[in-house]
């Protein structure tokens, strides 16, 4: 994966996060629709413990993201 696409993936993923942990995102996947989007064992969590996931998603991501940007092999 080249650079541009590795941190153009960083930013859509970061969004979606940001709107999930901010902007209510968390209260209206609630129920299935967290089920589709997080994983099948989300679909029975509220709001609280979506959030939480999703940001414990985010600081493994961002350390994945910030060791892809100087070991190029762990981009995939």
């Amino acid at each position: 994966m080249s650079l541009i696409a590795w941190i153009v993936q960083f930013c859509c993923q970061s969004f979606v996060y940001k709107w999930i942990l901010s902007w209510g995102g968390a209260q209206q996947i609630e129920g299935w629709k967290a089920g589709l989007t997080l994983g099948w064992f989300t679909w029975d969590w509220n709001a609280e413990q979506i959030r939480f996931y999703v940001l414990i998603l985010w600081i493994f991501s961002s350390i994945w993201f910030v060791l892809g940007i100087f070991i190029p092999s762990l981009r995939f």
